[in-house]
């Protein structure tokens, strides 16, 4: 299962309802895995509005290094630190070394936990693993925007699942034995060798993909390819002409549509529109299944 919450969706200029870009992306089987995309102002005290805790976050994925996606990491640090952290942090992002080694250096508190930076590819159009656990795999593509930009894929692994109409035929029971079947790919029963196609179906694992700022690119159709979800700039009604390098929801809506994804989800919207309902209107013209993020939402995918 995994619960997405965001916690900022607006572009550029925070509002009263809208605060800077941060999404919080929670990943749950044996464990629990906390994820934050983006960080910007105020991110951490939207955290304890959400009732997330900061210090269960593992991993910060920036897309870009302008200050209303990441200006956020620099009181978030300082108050882990406060609150006396030891469990390591690590941050992602395009050039992330440089950016991440200037946030450490300001001012006098010092770091008494690791955090480790890791470098993003931003240029061209292969999409590449950055990160793996033995549930998950992070991708990342260059995102189309005015600074160093990258859009990020989250994919559960496919995972075998038992099949009980299956184990019912072959006269078997549910077992500690099955822990071992769905490892190694068969198990030695008694006499018989049971394979996991016999008594398993493959689940599909859940796949979300957050653009970060971007213009409409290949790129992102090409990452976002039968997602389960896109989270997609959707800062304009109409198209973007003053050269700031964001999307306009219909050109988002036929990204989605594109892709084949089954959820289009519209953030990193203008300050100028204190009602989203055209937004939404126009977006699902073109791509019926579309919904417009407001801070504090919290979508869950099974």
């Amino acid at each position: 299962m995994i619960v997405i919450t965001f916690l900022g969706t607006v572009s550029g200029i925070p509002t009263l309802d809208r605060n800077h870009p941060a999404i919080v992306l929670e990943h749950y089987t044996n464990t629990r895995d906390v994820l934050l995309f983006d960080c910007g102002e105020g991110t951490q005290k939207q955290l304890m509005k959400a009732g997330i805790s900061f210090m269960q976050i593992s991993k910060i994925f920036i897309t870009h290094w302008h200050a209303d996606h990441f200006a956020g990491l620099i009181p978030m640090i300082q108050t882990m630190n406060l609150e006396k952290r030891k469990k390591p942090l690590i941050i992602y992002g395009p050039e992330a070394e440089k950016f991440v080694s200037n946030i450490l250096d300001l001012g006098y508190f010092g770091v008494r936990f690791p955090i480790e930076a890791r470098n993003v590819d931003f240029e061209g159009n292969a999409i590449k693993k950055i990160d793996e656990t033995d549930d998950y795999e992070v991708y990342a593509t260059p995102a189309y925007h005015t600074v160093p930009a990258v859009a990020y894929c989250f994919k559960e692994k496919d995972k075998w699942n038992i099949d009980e109409e299956k184990l019912d035929k072959l006269g078997l029971k549910r077992g500690a034995w099955l822990r071992k079947l769905k490892k190694d790919g068969k198990y030695q029963l008694k006499d018989k060798v049971i394979t996991i196609e016999e008594v398993g179906y493959v689940k599909r694992g859940l796949k979300i993909v957050y653009t970060g700022d971007t213009k409409p690119h290949k790129n992102i159709a090409n990452i976002a390819k039968e997602a389960d979800m896109l989270i997609h700039d959707g800062t304009f009604l109409e198209e973007d002409v003053g050269g700031k390098y964001h999307s306009d929801v219909k050109k988002a809506a036929e990204i989605a549509k594109a892709a084949g994804v089954k959820r289009l989800v519209l953030t990193h919207i203008s300050r100028r529109y204190t009602d989203t309902a055209e937004l939404e209107e126009q977006a699902k013209k073109i791509f019926p299944d579309t919904i417009v993020a407001k801070d504090m939402m919290k979508l869950t995918l099974k």
